[in-house]
């Protein structure tokens, strides 16, 4: 496997991370609670963003990648 590869399965966790904070911050009455978990899915926006940046530069690295 390829750190493309793993890099692409993490961003893909992380995404079903974040939707599932995302959708405990709407479900919850607890204002408290609501905040916690927007700031969690925040951070893991974040995450994913720098997940992203490196698989792209990766994608430019790494020769399976590159333009035949």
């Amino acid at each position: 496997m390829t750190i493309g590869t793993q890099l692409q399965q993490a961003i893909a966790s992380a995404q079903s991370v974040s939707a599932s904070l995302k959708t405990f911050a709407l479900e919850t009455q607890d204002q408290q609670a609501k905040q916690m978990f927007n700031q969690l899915a925040q951070n893991m926006d974040n995450t994913i963003s720098a997940l992203q940046a490196r698989l792209n530069y990766v994608s430019t690295e790494e020769p399976q990648y590159k333009q035949q």
